[in-house]
Parts: C-alpha cells; sequence; structure tokens
C-alpha cells in the first residue's frame, strides 16, 4: 500500500473543495510584454467594469481595492454588498484564533490514568483526551501508545475511555455538501487524520479488494469503525449509513478504475480515533478493552501529552492548503476562550459578534469558520476594513500565501513585477480573493474580491453538487477576472 507524506495528505485537502477548478488558466487584460506593469497614460487601461462585463459572470461582482497603510479606497464596485466569502473566511478566522488564543497556544492530546501504575497495570481507566488539535495524526498517536509503554505501563485493570468534549461535536461542517467529500468532515475535540479515513482498491479475479485504513507516514493501522463494499452498479457513486460504531459505505463497481483510493470523512471520530489508538497501543504490548466514550473528563494523572505545533504555523498551514477541520477547530476554540460557546453553529454567530464590535463589519455573517457553508455573508468593504483595522497587528499578511499570476497558456509568470499574498476562495459559482499587492513603485495595497451567481449555485442538483455543469468554466473566468483587476490596479495605482 502507498504511504502518504503530511504534505500530500494537505495538498489532498487543498484540492477537495467543493466545485473548484483545476488548472484554470488566468490571464492579463492586455497581453504586457516581458511581465512589465505599463504606466496607465501610456496604454489605455480596460475599466473594471468593462473586465466585469466581458468575465460574464452573471450574479455579483463586488471589490474593493485601498491604500494598504492609510486605508483610503482607490476604486470599489458594490462595495457595500454582502458576498459569500468562501475559503477567505479563513482569514477572518485567523485573526480571531490569533486575538482570542495568541500565536504561541498549542493544542494539548493527553493519556489519563484515574488510577496508580501498580505492577505496570493502571489500577483504574485509561482517557485518551482531546484538546481540539486539527493536525492530530496516526503517527501522533503511535508515538504516544510507544511513550505509554515507555512509562511502564502493560496493562489497564478498568476500561478504555475516550473524551471529545473540548468542543462541541458537528456532525459534518456543511450539511449541503455531498456525504462522500473528505473536506466535510464531523468536528469535535477528538480529531484523527483530519477526519479522514483511507480507502483504497485494487481489482481483482471476480471483483475487487477493498480496504480502509488509518495511515500515517509510519504507521498503517487498519481502521476498525469503518468498512466498505463494492456494489453493481453505476450510481449513486457512494452511500453512507452510520451503524452506531461502524460507519458503513458502499461504493458504484462501475465508478472504479483498476486500483486507486481517496480519503472518505469520518462522522464519528472519538471512537475513530480510540480505534486506532487501541490497535497502536496493542502493537506496544498494552491491550485495551474497547473505547467508552464519556461526556465529562474524568480526573486524574497525565502519563503522556503530546502539544501541536503552536497556532501561528498552523494557520500558515491552514491558508496554504485551506483545511477546513483546521478552521472550524481553531474557531471554535477561540470562541470557548471568548466564552458562551455551545455549538458550531453559535461559534460561526461569536466570531460575527466580534468581527462587529472590531471591524464594525455590520452586514457581516458567519455560519462556520471555514467558509463551506455557503450562507456565510461579507462585503468587499467589510473585508478590506478588517484587513487594514486588525491585519497588521495580528502579522496576518505573513500567513497568506502567495497568488500565482499566469500568462494567456496558463504558465506561471515568473519574476512578475507585481507581489500578491492573498487567501483564495471557491465554491460552487463563487470565487472569492483578498490579500495585498505590491506595486514596483512600492505602492502596497489591500483587497478583496468577490465574484458569485448564487442563485446559479443553488439551482445544481444535488447528484450534480460536487461537479456541476459549467462549474469549472465560471471559475476559470472567475479567476482570470481576478487577475485582470489585479493588473489594471498595478498600472493605474501603482
Amino acid at each position: 500500500m502507498t504511504r502518504l507524506t503530511r504534505r500530500a495528505v494537505l495538498g489532498g485537502l487543498a484540492a477537495g473543495v467543493a466545485g473548484q477548478a483545476l488548472g484554470a488558466p488566468l490571464s492579463s487584460p492586455r497581453p504586457v510584454p516581458r511581465a512589465q506593469i505599463v504606466p496607465a497614460e501610456a496604454l489605455r487601461v480596460a475599466s473594471s467594469q468593462d473586465l466585469i462585463a466581458a468575465a460574464k459572470l452573471g450574479g455579483n461582482v463586488g471589490f474593493v481595492v485601498a491604500d494598504a497603510k492609510t486605508g483610503r479606497i482607490l476604486e470599489s464596485v458594490s462595495a457595500d454588498t454582502p458576498m459569500p466569502p468562501a475559503s477567505v473566511t479563513k482569514a477572518i478566522t485567523s485573526l480571531y484564533a490569533l486575538e482570542h488564543l495568541g500565536g504561541d497556544y498549542r493544542f494539548g492530546t493527553r493519556l489519563i490514568a484515574t488510577g496508580p501504575i501498580r505492577g505496570g497495570v493502571i489500577s483504574g481507566d485509561l482517557v485518551l483526551a482531546g484538546g481540539g488539535d486539527p493536525t492530530l495524526s496516526t503517527d501522533t498517536l503511535g508515538d504516544m501508545a510507544a511513550a505509554l509503554r515507555r512509562a511502564g505501563v502493560t496493562g489497564v485493570s478498568g476500561r478504555f475511555l475516550v473524551w471529545g468534549g473540548a468542543l462541541p461535536y458537528t456532525h459534518e461542517i456543511d450539511p449541503a455538501q455531498p456525504d462522500h467529500v473528505g473536506y466535510n468532515p464531523a468536528v469535535s475535540g477528538l480529531n484523527l487524520n483530519f477526519n479522514r479515513v483511507h480507502f483504497e482498491w485494487k481489482r481483482v479475479k471476480g471483483g475487487y479488494d477493498v480496504g480502509m485504513d488509518a495511515r500515517g507516514e509510519r504507521f498503517l493501522p487498519r481502521a476498525y469503525t469503518a468498512k466498505i463494499a463494492v456494489k453493481e452498479r453505476a450510481l449513486p457513486i457512494y452511500t453512507y449509513s452510520d451503524k452506531g460504531r461502524v460507519e458503513e459505505w458502499t461504493v458504484a463497481s462501475r465508478a472504479l478504475n483498476k486500483a486507486g483510493s481517496r480519503w472518505l470523512p469520518v462522522r464519528r471520530p472519538e471512537l475513530y480515533a480510540a480505534d486506532v489508538f487501541q490497535t497502536l497501543a496493542r502493537a506496544q504490548g498494552v491491550p485495551l478493552g474497547n473505547p467508552e466514550i464519556v461526556r465529562d473528563l474524568p480526573g486524574g494523572t497525565v502519563i503522556v501529552e503530546h502539544n501541536s505545533d503552536s497556532l501561528r504555523p498552523l494557520l500558515t498551514e491552514m491558508m496554504r492548503y485551506s483545511t477546513n477541520i483546521t478552521a472550524e477547530a481553531v474557531g471554535m476554540t477561540a470562541s470557548a476562550r471568548r466564552g458562551g460557546l455551545a455549538s458550531h453553529a453559535g461559534s460561526g454567530r461569536l466570531m460575527t459578534e466580534w468581527l462587529k464590535d472590531r471591524a464594525g463589519a455590520r452586514s457581516a455573517r458567519f455560519v462556520d469558520h471555514s467558509g463551506l457553508g455557503g450562507d456565510s455573508r461579507i462585503s468587499a468593504g467589510e473585508m478590506v476594513g478588517a484587513l487594514v483595522r486588525l491585519g497588521p497587528a495580528a502579522g496576518l499578511r505573513g500567513l497568506m500565501k502567495d497568488f500565482t499570476m499566469r500568462d494567456e497558456a496558463d504558465r506561471v509568470i515568473r519574476n512578475h513585477p507585481l507581489r500578491v499574498e492573498a487567501k483564495t476562495g471557491t465554491l460552487n459559482f463563487v470565487s472569492a480573493l483578498a490579500g495585498w499587492m505590491t506595486a514596483p513603485s512600492g505602492a502596497d495595497m489591500v483587497f478583496a474580491i468577490f465574484s458569485g451567481d448564487v442563485a446559479r449555485r443553488d439551482r445544481i442538483p444535488n447528484a450534480e453538487r460536487e461537479r456541476p455543469q459549467g462549474g469549472r468554466e465560471w471559475i476559470r473566468r472567475s479567476r482570470r477576472l481576478q487577475q485582470q483587476l489585479i493588473e489594471r490596479w498595478g498600472a493605474v495605482h501603482g
């Protein structure tokens, strides 16, 4: 079986965005030799309205570009129109988390003994207690199992308990997404492998050999809390049912090629993590009973503790790969610190209230922290206002990924004179981009571009939600428009 590196896993998450088009060509409004920015007075630059009209996106397009230091608006269209921000929401979530948790915050996962260790046996229960870490991996659990053995534990007289109550459980981030997409898993206080299970298949004589595992880079345990069966059909490609302790999937045989794999979402994350840890502990010579979920965290002595990377690098990784579960976990943890956290949806409301207080975003509304839910709204003007008011003190710009400029043939333009650091966002018939740009003159600008044909998005049949007809071409045109606007601003305002 193929082992996947952490970079490959994260790359897969980044590719798994609802309705995202791959390889979408971008172009400038007018070909410019050798990627030079021609001064506006030397070349007629297309107006922003002409560029928007030429894109033929339908729905609404709104943008604001402003001076990064003063916040003075240089140009805008529909600046006050609330639009779906998609994954640009993660920029707001980063600001929210940094203010409430601080850049050095770390998520902890612990093994707790409720009684003393006598002769290598815990006289009581062993508790696997999550702290909301969205980056907990099978390799980490394997190392924790080894550390448990090094601590002298060879058995447990009581129960094997699992606690995920550090964060409120949510069955999925966005109920409108297809059941099988890996970027829409459950979220709780105990999350493993981004709450995804690895499904692998290979054609053999008479059918398919299939398996479900929780692979890491160094460990490859079987997943006993998930199983899958191949069914002779064309559609639906996947079906899902929750059988209590086991999540059951079926897959259409006509959708499978000779061999392959994909990550499927996990809906029972505490049992999944406990199942994997039980296997890894047994391999270390520490047998455990079947896991039991507890609502309240038992008291006891911490035997092993793992702490995640600090928050700032976690956010950098989240912004680069657009990992939804990271956004939800850090957002809800920030809400818990703020006070009043009761649910996933409630956490979105707490972040909304915070942004209104801190940046005056009166029309903003967030239903989650990742942007996966299509009902979130913020205007381009409010987005730019938040970046100007809150971004510099938080160091948000340093978390953002470089935005690649491309030519008409979709080739990367190396050494492009415009430097752009921004967060992208993509849903079906929704595209967003927000961040900073620097012109060759040194002029620094902050911007937000939101495009969305929400009515068309709402008409998509359920069976087509993963790849709706016309979706890729729409995203291609929207991304082309984004680059055209950026190059226009470089010529006119830089």
